[in-house]
């Protein structure tokens, strides 16, 4: 088959070009300038002073004084707020979003008629007979959550994260690593009843006068199988957070955070959200430690002052 003659220039000059472009290999500065023009783009510019790092700060308030104002007229979804799909257990997400929790499925409950009647404020309806969870309430409800164990941690208190089924241990075993050896605990087996209300069966006197058994706050990833502990937390007055599905009664837990206690991507998102807040807490007490000391040094270095 033959090409027509108008066609067959235009290839010729193609195959030179090419040929061309293979046998003339390119030097190393070559190299180096087209792979610096393709990875930097003309219009980022780079942040290297305070000005720059000004104006990119009035830009990004204007661009979200920009979406507030025209949010009720259109879409607000952006890179933001935009579910990226990520490793939960070992890299979760620092701030959750509407997105990340519909996309880890926190938004299917129990059967319709399996609702608890209590749970009907935080239920945004049903489908194909499912109860479909309203995650305009859950995300205040984790945030409110993550606020709580945030400054409990803040405050040296210690946190113990409860998850005792096979696909939780991890994620409590992670969480618990994150907030640190001092502060963070985790149960990921069975919780033993009379742990905290008969501790002086389990515990021996000077492990009691030596270590504070009871936690200064409970984070519970599966709550229904967990009511005996939940249980010996309201005797000793320990506040608690739960993740309570459409079949459970929110007023369970003293934090309740309506999402799907049976989906594990949930669970991960939830526990490493809590667990950031609960790290931030203990950065933040090790700062005011750290700021409270260099205080106390300054004032005496004043002192000895005097003296000389």
């Amino acid at each position: 088959m033959s090409l027509p003659s108008a066609l067959r220039p235009s290839l010729k000059a193609s195959a030179r070009c090419s040929s061309r472009a293979l046998a003339t290999p390119r030097s190393g500065a070559q190299w180096k300038r087209s792979v610096s023009t393709a990875t930097v783009s003309s219009d980022q510019k780079r942040l290297e002073t305070p000005s720059d790092w000004d104006e990119f700060r009035q830009k990004k308030g204007q661009t979200k004084m920009l979406i507030d104002m025209m949010s009720e007229y259109g879409s607000t979804q952006n890179s933001s707020n935009t579910f990226q799909l990520r490793d939960q257990l070992h890299k979760p997400a620092r701030h959750a979003t509407i997105s990340a929790l519909l996309a880890a499925g926190a938004h299917f409950g129990h059967a319709s008629s399996r609702m608890n009647p209590n749970f009907m404020p935080y239920a945004y309806g049903t489908r194909a007979g499912i109860t479909i969870i309203d995650l305009d309430s859950t995300l205040p409800l984790l945030r409110r959550a993550a606020n709580v164990t945030r400054a409990v941690a803040r405050a040296g208190g210690q946190i113990l994260f409860i998850g005792t089924r096979p696909d939780l241990k991890p994620i409590v075993q992670k969480a618990a690593e994150r907030v640190g050896p001092e502060q963070g605990y985790y149960v990921g087996d069975r919780w033993l009843p009379g742990t905290l209300t008969n501790r002086r069966e389990f515990f021996r006197p000077e492990q009691l006068a030596n270590t504070n058994v009871i936690p200064d706050l409970a984070i519970i990833l599966n709550p229904v199988q967990n009511a005996n502990a939940i249980r010996e937390f309201a005797v000793e007055n320990v506040p608690t957070i739960g993740i309570i599905d459409s079949n459970v009664d929110p007023r369970l837990v003293m934090y309740p955070i309506p999402a799907n206690d049976e989906n594990t991507r949930a669970a991960e998102l939830i526990g490493g959200v809590l667990s950031i807040a609960a790290r931030e807490g203990v950065e933040l007490r090790e700062q005011e430690d750290m700021a409270r000391l260099k205080q106390q040094q300054k004032k005496f270095r004043q002192r000895t002052s005097r003296f000389k």
